[in-house]
């Protein structure tokens, strides 16, 4: 087992890696301090492993909240689902929450437990490639809005990051792929290395080899938890974490939640921001076509719907966290391995992306 340390003074914790790590009741208790335990969860998760997580709660007051499985369930409504429980089982302040399930369940996990009682402590057990190295990580919660996308949320950083590959096993092939989308990022916009990797073991992570993808979570938990831990609520580097997220999130708020899967999402939104980058004189033609060939290469989609024409991409990205004074701004890439804080971009050029790109 992998112990990375998020540093963050008194709200330090710890990702574990590792495989059968449902099955270490340690790995859960130290981090729990009262008897009162919620695990929420999904449909599609819960027959799979919520009988191993409560199998290490024998001794916890525990109730399970299922929510319907997709990203078109993340929204208010169904986070209220979670306070009933907490109230009509009468939770303190001292209980503790456990998400169980892929970044919409931590997602709507981790701002549950922030708002309740305003915070109560919770733990990640993420279940997918993407949640494991991305939205688990970092204290990122919230729920989505008809008009945007994470637009209602709070930082709260979890007990600890649980992280077992070997639930991977039962993930489908689109969520793996999809996932590798966010894996890929930390080589773009920080470590060229790690996206020569990749390049080169692209095949045996969409085969599940244990051995690639342990290397792939770590390496990804260990750019996430550095970053994070540098600047927590992203005022600074953290932004940089959303390379191609301001176009992949126009494209899921547009195309109508749970069409697109956030990873696909992202990679598309990631090509159009490689060719930005591009029509800024950053990247060459050749760093285009390598960007481009590895998202193909994990079955990605690389170029937008033809749904949304230009009007409609400014109108949903007009809606979006890094925007000031009503200006688009977006994380671009110098290079292969370095990514620019959030910067304004001249609208021609931005309209020359949403116009061409995917369609000459």
């Amino acid at each position: 087992m992998k112990k990375i340390q998020v540093e963050l003074g008194n709200r330090s914790y710890p990702i574990y890696i590792g495989s059968d790590l449902l099955n270490k009741p340690e790995l859960y208790t130290q981090h729990i301090k009262a008897k009162q335990v919620l695990v929420v969860t999904n449909t599609t998760i819960a027959p799979l492993y919520l009988d191993k997580v409560l199998k290490n709660l024998v001794n916890y007051d525990v109730e399970t909240v299922l929510l319907p499985d997709g990203e078109q369930f993340k929204t208010l409504e169904y986070v209220t689902h979670i306070f009933d429980k907490l109230l009509a089982s009468k939770f303190s302040r001292n209980a503790t929450l456990i998400a169980l399930g892929g970044g919409v369940i931590g997602d709507m996990g981790g701002f549950a437990a922030a708002c309740y009682q305003r915070g109560i402590a919770f733990l990640q057990i993420p279940t997918t490639v993407l949640a494991q190295v991305d939205s688990s990580v970092g204290g990122k919660t919230g729920v989505n809005h008809p008009l945007g996308k994470n637009m209602i949320g709070a930082f709260y950083q979890p007990q600890c990051v649980i992280a077992d590959a070997d639930v991977l096993d039962t993930l489908d092939d689109r969520q793996l792929s999809a996932g590798l989308a966010e894996v890929i990022k930390y080589g773009l916009i920080r470590d060229s290395e790690f996206f020569e990797w990749l390049e080169n073991n692209i095949e045996n992570l969409l085969a599940r080899d244990k051995q690639a993808l342990a290397y792939a979570i770590e390496k990804s938990c260990l750019n996430k938890a550095e970053i994070v831990s540098e600047d927590e609520t992203e005022t600074g580097v953290r932004a940089t974490l959303n390379l191609g997220h301001t176009f992949g999130h126009a494209i899921e708020t547009g195309s109508g939640y749970g069409t697109y899967l956030h990873g696909e999402a992202v990679a598309i939104g990631t090509c159009q921001a490689a060719d930005l980058s591009r029509n800024k004189g950053w990247l060459t033609n050749s760093d285009v076509d390598r960007i481009t060939a590895l998202f193909k290469k994990c079955n990605l989609p690389t170029t937008p719907p033809e749904q949304l024409d230009s009007d409609r991409f400014l109108e949903l990205m007009a809606v979006d966290k890094k925007n000031v004074n009503g200006n688009i701004r977006l994380v671009l890439l110098t290079k292969i391995g370095e990514a620019t804080l959030p910067i304004d971009v001249e609208k021609d050029l931005l309209l020359q992306t949403l116009s061409n790109y995917g369609r000459k």
